[in-house]
């Protein structure tokens, strides 16, 4: 009596959900993330109980397993671990910096090393400042007048671009490859302005590479606070001779084994077609990551819990991947769209949360003009909820490597502004995230996935 029961019982949930319209569906998914979500509980354990998580760190083995641990509550069809090798770069004790105007005389400023970057030597580094905005700047001074010093990237990113994404992409070169070429030149060290757009006073980190460089001509590399860098660069224009101290105690030690998080919903009609919804679950460890990425992971987390809440059965296998390694070399992305292949998986829609937790305004997509052109008719029933921002362009760093010819892939696209005063620097904390906006951004990943897995779009 009791099966029969629960069988009528799943079938009038069934039919009532069909028989409603996608107006309905979706305003019962803003509603249920707005009164009874979990996201903002989930981030909530995961920064102020586990703290940053940067790769290969304990905090990023206690986030594994307690992502792990929620996610098999849910009552999901399958959870399991990816397992996944990844670099282990340690900060060490804190940098300390000085600039030197004549000798005795000081004015300390704030810095942090750049992730992947080398130590300096035991008692640190002190030379004369070269500044720069560019590489072509630095090649025009050549190595005449770079060697032995220390190069001062100081290109800010531009603040009358309203894509603030747009403007981290311009300047983030400086950052990225701004010691592999200034080693050409022999300078001893770096020194890069924080991509950031306000002035303050915290440094932001950020993952940089050597190339090719051999191991004994890299050269530190540290970012100074948008402030020092203001002041560094007015006292330069003053005199050229002031010099730069630093230190810095980081390494880099051997690879660790570590994992993606996986949980999946098993499609009811088509369940080798494969829709994922992801962030990833490493962070810097300045602060502790609310917002880069813990918001994407607990957002994509309860977009399963709320399918499964409101009573959506779906017709796709919906996975939740909770990726390791975005920051400092994206090897979660890249081992989870390899053993896709392996399996030869059919992954039709990828979503990923990699932002922030602000209010969300809508989506880029990467697909074909056509598919755009289908999606962009769901585009009203955004509107409501002021999440009708839809546009054409890349789509996240971990799912990107899942790309094809007939895939949709997507990236949530929140509020922008403020994104960057946060980003990889020490005050990326929980007291920075706002509950009703967290959720806002899970229930739009939500009706998103929704209508896709309903739709399909081909």
């Amino acid at each position: 009596m009791i099966k029969i029961f629960t069988v009528l019982y799943c079938l009038f949930i069934s039919i009532g959900l069909n028989a409603q319209t996608d107006e309905a569906i979706l305003k019962n998914i803003y509603n249920t993330s707005l009164t009874n979500g979990k996201s903002y509980e989930w981030l909530n354990h995961l920064s102020n109980q586990i703290g940053s998580r940067l790769s290969g760190s304990l905090g990023a083995e206690r986030a594994v397993a307690y992502t792990k641990e929620e996610l098999e509550k849910l009552g999901l069809d399958k959870v399991w671990l990816q397992p996944v090798m990844v670099p282990r770069w340690v900060r060490g004790a804190k940098e300390y910096a000085y600039i030197e105007t004549t000798p005795g005389k000081t004015n300390t400023i704030n810095i942090c090393a750049l992730g992947g970057s080398v130590a300096t030597p035991a008692l640190g580094i002190k030379a004369n400042i070269v500044e720069v905005k560019n590489f072509e700047e630095l090649e025009a001074l050549g190595k005449a007048n770079i060697e032995g010093k220390i190069v001062f990237y100081n290109r800010p990113m531009q603040p009358d671009v309203m894509n603030t994404h747009d403007a981290y992409s311009e300047a983030n070169n400086q950052r990225k490859k701004g010691a592999e070429e200034a080693s050409k030149y022999g300078a001893v060290a770096v020194i890069v302005r924080s991509l950031n757009l306000r002035l303050d006073d915290l440094p932001h980190t950020g993952n940089m590479s050597y190339g090719d460089l051999p191991l004994e001509k890299r050269i530190p590399a540290a970012a100074i606070s948008t402030n020092d860098a203001e002041v560094l660069s007015t006292m330069l224009q003053l005199d050229k001779n002031i010099k730069l101290y630093f230190k810095q105690n980081c390494k880099q030690l051997a690879d660790v084994q570590s994992y993606n998080v996986i949980g999946e919903i098993t499609g009811s009609q088509f369940p080798d077609e494969y829709m994922v919804v992801g962030g990833h679950l490493d962070s810097w460890d300045l602060g502790d990551g609310s917002h880069d990425d813990g918001a994407g992971v607990v957002q994509s987390m309860d977009v399963l819990r709320l399918l499964k809440e409101i009573g959506i059965k779906p017709k796709r296998s919906i996975r939740v991947v909770l990726f390791m390694n975005e920051e400092n070399g994206k090897r979660g992305g890249i081992k989870y769209a390899e053993d896709a292949k392996t399996k030869k998986e059919n992954h039709v829609f990828a979503l990923e949360s990699d932002s922030g937790g602000f209010t969300p305004r809508g989506f880029s997509f990467d697909c074909s003009d056509a598919q755009f052109n289908k999606i962009t008719q769901w585009k009203p029933l955004f509107e409501p909820y002021m999440v009708h921002y839809f546009e054409k362009g890349g789509s996240g760093a971990d799912i990107d490597y899942l790309k094809n010819n007939t895939n949709v892939l997507v990236g949530l696209f929140p509020d922008s502004q403020r994104y960057f005063d946060y980003h990889h620097a020490g005050n990326d904390t929980f007291d920075a995230i706002n509950k009703r906006e967290l959720e806002l951004g899970a229930a739009t990943m939500t009706a998103l996935v929704y209508l896709f897995d309903k739709y399909g779009v081909k």
